[in-house]
């Protein structure tokens, strides 16, 4: 198993519906607030379910929704089916879309699950997709040497505000016994230092500056907002 069909089935990552649903209002509202002008083109690039994406939609003038995993692809045509600013794209779509036509491009709680090489291929491609003055964000990201317990802390507390507690206190303990856990041992999560990730930017063609708060929950993991360098 990789990372592709882990997330292409059910799994124990969201302790229970509430958890899920207030996650990804969560993450559109944030990314909702990059949004700089109406009528911008998006790409949010390892989307998830992207449930409230129509948060998103609503700033946009075309919002793209990329997910490897083609159950998730599936479930998002069915729910943004009548959404016309909301495209679900494929991996043959994915490379279609034209060069220099996005304003902007999110990546959240994606790094984590990429090789260097990986994450290096994508900046090269967003930086032929990105517009001369695109913007380039990379959230959720982990640090170089990742914290456990940091992620726990932040995960109660954003049940505790959210009214699941009790569910989340459950989902540690289940997700300690998952595939979820294995997978992390075998496959391994890659984090990055602030210092490192800016040279990479830069060697690809891309400014980048630390954000002051993260999308989601989690503030002790870090977000990158690039700019294309002129």
């Amino acid at each position: 198993m990789n990372w592709r069909d882990f997330w292409n089935r059910e799994n124990p990552i969201y302790v229970n519906e509430r958890h899920r649903v207030l996650h990804y209002d969560r993450i559109a509202r944030g990314i909702a607030e990059l949004v700089d002008a109406p009528g911008w083109s998006a790409l949010d690039h390892g989307s998830g379910e992207a449930l409230s994406s129509d948060l998103v939609a609503r700033r946009c003038g075309l919002l793209y929704l990329f997910d490897a995993a083609p159950n998730v692809q599936a479930r998002q045509r069915m729910r943004f089916e009548y959404n016309r600013k909301i495209i679900v794209l494929t991996n043959e779509s994915l490379d279609a879309i034209p060069d220099g036509s996005l304003d902007m491009v999110v990546a959240n709680s994606l790094l984590q699950y990429l090789s260097h090489q990986e994450f290096e291929t994508l900046l090269d491609f967003w930086r032929g997709k990105l517009k001369s003055d695109g913007k380039l964000v990379l959230a959720d990201i982990l640090p170089a040497t990742p914290d456990a317990l940091a992620d726990v802390r932040a995960l109660l507390h954003f049940a505790w505000q959210g009214g699941f507690f009790f569910a989340a206190c459950a989902g540690l303990v289940s997700t300690w016994f998952s595939d979820y856990r294995q997978l992390r041992s075998s496959l391994g999560l890659t984090g990055y230092a602030e210092s490192d990730l800016r040279v990479l930017l830069s060697a690809h063609g891309f400014e980048g500056t630390r954000a002051r708060k993260n999308l989601g929950h989690n503030q002790s993991r870090m977000m990158m907002v690039a700019r294309v360098k002129g």
